[in-house]
């Protein structure tokens, strides 16, 4: 039994390294494939696909847009556990361990066959990668002195075995950085990207940035959130990106980036956000979108009048159900093709994306749009649908306090600037107001807008009169008159609401 334990680390290492192995030669592979299909990656995307709506929830509520690096180094800590284990395995008995090794092969293959937008070679990588790793396994079992759990068998060459586990890691690694290195110079589009050039971006309207410590009118393109389920960001070359529009439609219209760049472009403010959001949380935004209005190609596809679905196709396979009549109804329904005055970012898109003024971006903002289907919400769901999520939610009004932040430190008798954003578009804000404790709402001042489609900035004066904690509430009225509703609700299944608060202390 001691000589057991003596060789258990050597199994653990022999299970580790060829679980290394198996993801870099895979990486390697992906360079001739595509970068979704390597193995780790893959394996990602198919536990997105086979994990419950009710799991994901709370895993990203508690991470935030954390999500994605936590799920892969998951996997990669997963697999180097399940790796130990099988090289243990395969230390007293080979078979096993080479049996383990294709049980989670096999694995991979069918999480790259069930991945959102999968392509029968996405498993190519995940099979080479799984027959360089049974490879290295019985090369390092054998150098190891073989499957023995006999306690009279000699421990291994400890020079000879550690070189080929040397010789085995510096294989992995130099497959996997140069794989992920080849699969940037062949696949990457940020070449590609630069060379569009779009006219410059209009100055921020007069009087939208009114309010100093509410976030800025116009959200910078690197700080703009990001919620999609793209472990790797689609690279496509907008040379070769078509847009099929199909389904129930007159005409079915195949259209190229330079036949939709010749369109007439239109620039428009318009804010984003996600219906996943918390009250008073970050995952809004308001940016300069330039693009072709998507109601004038949907007309010369003819899309008929019982279609009131239009089914968008990601590049990735997730898809997006926009109601027909919202995005006809005159509203700037954008394909878009810019944003704050360059060319979309890839993260946020490009070459072409979506953005629908007034619906949460599950329903709408499509990015690395490919296929728009006219169909029907009885005939189709999309993905997030399928998930539980609302299938034709109302945008909901929010109002959220940016400045001071929760817990912050005021001065008695000194003027504090309680400021924020508020937002409902389409629809508009007419009206903001701010209670602390259990005072009278008071109206703030707001920022002049350029339509209803953008959040609005406002700001109020306060001058703390007692030290000690006070608490602050704001509420929004929409263009329509109708206040903010105060009934806390969480996100699922069709956006939150309630009234963002944060307490302060005032000292003197």
């Amino acid at each position: 039994m001691k000589h057991m334990r003596t060789r258990a680390p050597i199994g653990w290492l022999i299970g580790v390294v060829s679980a290394a192995v198996a993801v870099g030669v895979g990486e390697l592979a992906a360079i001739f494939v595509r970068p979704q299909a390597a193995p780790v990656v893959a394996v990602g995307n198919g536990i997105i696909v086979l994990t419950p709506e009710s799991w994901k929830r709370p895993a990203i509520g508690s991470v935030g847009t954390n999500d994605k690096p936590l799920l892969l180094l998951g996997i990669y800590v997963l697999l180097a556990a399940l790796g130990a284990a099988i090289g243990s395995l395969a230390l007293r008995r080979l078979v096993a361990g080479l049996i383990g090794v294709d049980l989670l092969g096999g694995f991979g293959v069918a999480c790259a066959l069930i991945a959102k937008g999968s392509h029968p070679s996405d498993v190519i990588p995940t099979i080479v990668g799984t027959l360089a790793a049974g490879g290295v396994l019985v090369l390092l079992v054998r150098m190891a002195g073989g499957a023995s759990t006999a306690d009279d068998v000699a421990l291994p060459d400890r020079r000879m075995f550690l070189q080929g586990a040397a010789g085995a890691a510096a294989l992995a690694a130099v497959a996997g950085f140069g794989g992920r290195a080849g699969q940037h110079a062949r696949f990457d589009v940020a070449d590609a990207r630069k060379k569009i050039r779009l006219p410059s971006a209009e100055p921020v309207p007069a009087g939208a940035d009114l309010a100093k410590g509410a976030s800025p009118w116009q959200t910078p393109n690197r700080k703009f959130y990001r919620i999609d389920t793209a472990l790797t960001v689609p690279q496509v070359d907008p040379d070769t990106w078509r847009l099929r529009i199909h389904g129930m439609v007159d005409r079915e219209i195949t259209m190229t980036y330079a036949q939709l760049r010749a369109r007439p472009m239109i620039d428009r403010w318009i804010t984003l956000c996600c219906v996943s959001n918390p009250v008073g949380g970050p995952l809004v935004g308001n940016a300069l979108f330039r693009g072709a209005l998507l109601a004038d190609v949907l007309r010369e596809a003819g899309v008929h009048p019982d279609a009131d679905q239009l089914l968008l196709r990601s590049y990735d396979g997730y898809t997006f159900g926009a109601p027909t009549a919202v995005v006809m109804d005159g509203r700037d329904a954008l394909l878009a093709i810019g944003m704050n005055g360059e060319a979309l970012p890839v993260e946020h898109g490009f070459p072409v994306r979506t953005v629908v003024p007034g619906l949460y971006g599950y329903v709408s903002a499509c990015k690395w749009l490919v296929d728009i289907e006219a169909t029907t919400f009885d005939q189709q769901q999309a993905y997030w649908v399928e998930g539980g999520w609302a299938q034709r939610p109302a945008i909901r009004l929010e109002s959220r306090i940016d400045t001071p932040r929760a817990h912050a430190t005021v001065n008695v008798g000194e003027q504090t600037t309680i400021a924020g954003v508020a937002w409902d578009q389409h629809v508009g804000v007419s009206k903001v107001e701010v209670q602390v404790d259990d005072g009278p709402w008071q109206p703030a001042q707001l920022a002049a807008v350029p339509s209803t489609d953008t959040w609005r900035q406002w700001y109020l004066q306060w001058t703390p009169r007692g030290s000690g904690s006070h608490r602050l509430h704001v509420r929004a009225t929409d263009g329509h008159g109708v206040v903010q509703d105060t009934t806390h609700r969480s996100p699922f299944p069709s956006g939150a609401t309630g009234l963002h608060s944060i307490t302060v202390q005032a000292v003197v």
